[in-house]
């Protein structure tokens, strides 16, 4: 007897209605109670762990068609959807080199994410580099970036549950250090010597930055389906290909020890989500990026997909959580050292400092948090630079889980 007989709802249908369920419950007691436990705990962490229990309860399968779908045309679609609203040229004319401080940041995950498993990796399962490379992608860039990843290389359910375990702690200790960093913006702004008229010259460039958004019409989600299906078509049909050629010519050219390095993630299923990103981010450049509703219908999925991996988990991983913790700990404060070294050198205030690393750990959901707790009028800028990890996200997540798999041994 397979392992859906014996669960109370095994259909597709059902499991699928449960799923979204879920995802609406959670977010309904949000909006409805307003408890201060969801500024700590966001309803992702909830709406990975609910699934979980109903698995392990046996009130659904931990093996489903629906599960399949959601990998295979849910996440591409939401990944293309997440990239039409990037628009790096006016977060660039707005933050100026806070830009590059994000980018610093980034950086510093890439590097914290190696040094942290390096430290750790011993005392954590074979695949735990997967886990970290989902974590990257969720302090990189987010939530879609963290799914995107994941399907990429593999991770397990277990390794992706610590790792939104990791990304919920580490958001309870972090984003009360950028909210508090404000009551040290002037001491910090002489260390860092920053210019007395740069605050200023941001709001001016924000002011001028500001646009009517209109509510989403039917054609318009009929314009979303056609991109979002397109792109996901093209990117399925090409990968095989394109990994082919790639894996070809690396190695053919690329020195031993760096295709030790990128050997994980040389797989079809890699180039696939790449393709998606990038031609997401090239339709970023066209009149595309002005249709509504397209980072809304994307996280709606990607929720739901997140669902999806926690009712595939078993709670067998959790034996490991306070290892990857300890790593996740160190690997913050690696990010925050590199966002500090990239204040100093660019000349940049703890305001946008306190936003940039937002825009990479907390994402679109944190950034508007911390600007608003900062400088109100930078928050719609706040929102764009979390896009500009959505969009680097995917690339820079994937190779530090390669870099993860490397220092960690090649287990």
């Amino acid at each position: 007897m397979d392992d859906a007989a014996k669960t109370l709802v095994a259909s597709p249908e059902g499991v699928l209605a449960i799923l979204v369920a879920v995802c609406a419950f959670w977010f309904y007691i949000e909006q409805k109670t307003q408890w201060k436990l969801f500024q700590f705990l966001p309803p992702l962490i909830f709406i990975y762990m609910t699934p979980v229990v109903l698995n392990n309860t046996g009130v659904i399968p931990g093996d489903s068609p629906v599960y399949g779908v959601l990998g295979d045309f849910a996440l591409p679609a939401l990944i293309c959807l997440l990239l039409l609203a990037v628009d790096v040229g006016a977060a660039v004319r707005i933050m100026g080199k806070g830009v590059l401080v994000m980018l610093l940041g980034t950086l510093g995950i890439m590097v914290g994410g190696m040094v942290s498993y390096f430290i750790v990796h011993r005392w954590l399962a074979p695949d735990a580099w997967t886990g970290f490379g989902a974590l990257a992608g969720s302090w990189i860039g987010g939530t879609g970036n963290m799914a995107a990843v994941a399907e990429g290389i593999g991770t397990s359910p277990e390794q992706y549950g610590l790792a939104v375990l990791a990304d919920n702690v580490i958001y309870v200790v972090w984003l009360p250090i950028l909210l508090a960093s404000k009551n040290f913006a002037e001491r910090f702004n002489r260390w860092a010597r920053v210019d007395e008229n740069r605050l200023a010259e941001m709001e001016a460039a924000a002011d001028l930055e500001v646009r009517t958004k209109h509510p989403p019409k039917m054609r318009d989600y009929l314009y979303l389906g056609v991109l979002a299906c397109g792109v996901t078509w093209i990117a399925a049909a090409s990968a095989p290909w394109v990994a082919t050629q790639s894996v070809a010519g690396i190695t053919a050219i690329a020195p031993l020890w760096l295709l030790e390095i990128v050997k994980p993630i040389l797989t079809v299923s890699v180039f696939k989500i790449l393709i998606i990103t990038t031609i997401g981010i090239a339709l970023s450049l066209t009149k595309a990026r002005d249709l509504p509703g397209s980072h809304e219908l994307a996280m709606a999925i990607v929720y739901v997909f997140v669902a999806g991996m926690g009712a595939r988990a078993s709670l067998a991983g959790l034996d490991q959580a306070p290892a990857f913790l300890l790593g996740a700990f160190i690997w913050i404060f690696i990010h925050g050292a590199f966002c500090l070294f990239g204040a100093y050198i660019f000349k940049v205030d703890i305001h946008t400092v306190a936003i940039a690393s937002a825009a990479n750990v907390g994402g679109a959901a944190s950034a508007p948090v911390v600007a608003a707790a900062h400088r109100e009028k930078l928050v719609p800028v706040s929102i764009l630079m979390a896009l500009i990890g959505y969009a680097v996200g995917t690339y820079a997540a994937t190779m530090t889980a390669a870099m993860c798999h490397w220092v960690g041994g090649g287990g």
